[in-house]
């Protein structure tokens, strides 16, 4: 039974953002100072997630192929769906928040959120973790091109630099060569760099509290949009994932992680790229937020189907 475990999981996530909430609605934090722990979770915890992943994976000639085959999915998945609803949207993409629904409800949260789901599920230490860095890589790569596209609704605004040089993709670079020669990170390292990786999903969370108490909750809770994309990303997007992940010949715990990575709320990398286009800031965090926080009902309800996988 995944129920209980996903349940504890989640809650404990959720709770790392009440002191965030705290600290700027008491203004021991000014909102101007979040974009200095974003930098923080951006420039150091997330890199050391990826070096601790796939440092805990073993490099073998089948592991690396499952990797291969898992980013064709996790990208092709994205795609689909971006590209799906911008179809359909795409005669009222003069307004923003339809642009940054598409967004919301195709990229997961897979890094900060999904890691702990997939050690709830599988055990610390898991090697099922260096997936979740496949994905990240995956989300990263479409986030500097796809997505920018559809939030500027403009290819002109489509950076390939950023794309490239980001910290997602400098991180592989030192952690892909150690993975694939098995050279693991020195003893004195390794607990270091696990102990900045795991701080990823408190500090996320944190960051995640401090947004919600600079919006109004007329914009959290009374946008329609913003229901619409939380339901696409949390229900609809899992569901698919596990009807894809059902039929392809991999290991279980492969499959496991695909769907539970698939169950991860929107990433906050959708607010990132709104920011930095300059657009629907304020749609992009309430759509972020209460997707996060629906997690607490739709990710334990969805473990239930971990079995029949």
């Amino acid at each position: 039974m995944q129920f209980i475990p996903t349940l504890i999981t989640v809650a404990i996530m959720l709770a790392y953002a009440i002191p965030g909430f705290i600290f700027v609605k008491t203004k021991a934090i000014k909102p101007d100072s979040i974009g200095a722990f974003a930098r923080i979770l951006l420039f150091v915890c997330q890199p050391a997630l990826i070096l601790y992943s796939l440092n805990a994976a073993e490099c073998t000639g089948e592991f690396v192929r499952q990797m291969g085959i898992f980013f064709g999915l996790c990208t092709g998945m994205q795609i689909v769906v971006m590209v799906s609803l911008t179809f359909i949207l795409k005669k009222r993409f003069d307004d923003v928040r339809n642009r940054i629904c598409t967004i919301a409800s195709s990229l997961a949260n897979v890094g900060f959120f999904g890691v702990p789901l997939i050690e709830a599920v599988l055990g610390a230490g898991h090697p099922a973790i260096a997936f979740s860095t496949v994905f990240s890589v995956s989300l990263n790569l479409l986030s500097w091109t796809l997505a920018v596209g559809i939030i500027t609704w403009d290819r002109k605004k489509i950076n390939v630099r950023n794309m490239i040089v980001n910290p997602t993709t400098v991180s592989l670079l030192v952690a892909l060569p150690l993975f694939f020669t098995g050279t693991k990170l020195p003893a004195v390292i390794a607990p270091i760099i696990e102990l900045l990786g795991r701080m990823t999903t408190p500090m996320c969370m944190l960051i995640l509290g401090m947004r919600l108490a600079t919006v109004t909750p007329q914009d959290l809770f009374l946008n329609p949009r913003v229901y619409i994309s939380t339901a696409l990303k949390n229900i609809v997007y899992p569901l698919v994932s596990f009807l894809v992940i059902y039929f392809i010949p991999l290991p279980t715990y492969i499959k496991v992680t695909f769907f539970l990575l698939g169950c991860c709320p929107s990433a906050s990398m959708v607010l990132n790229m709104s920011e930095l286009v300059g657009e629907g800031q304020t749609h992009a965090a309430c759509s972020v937020l209460i997707s996060t926080l629906s997690c607490i009902i739709t990710v334990p309800l969805l473990a239930l189907m971990i079995p029949l996988l």
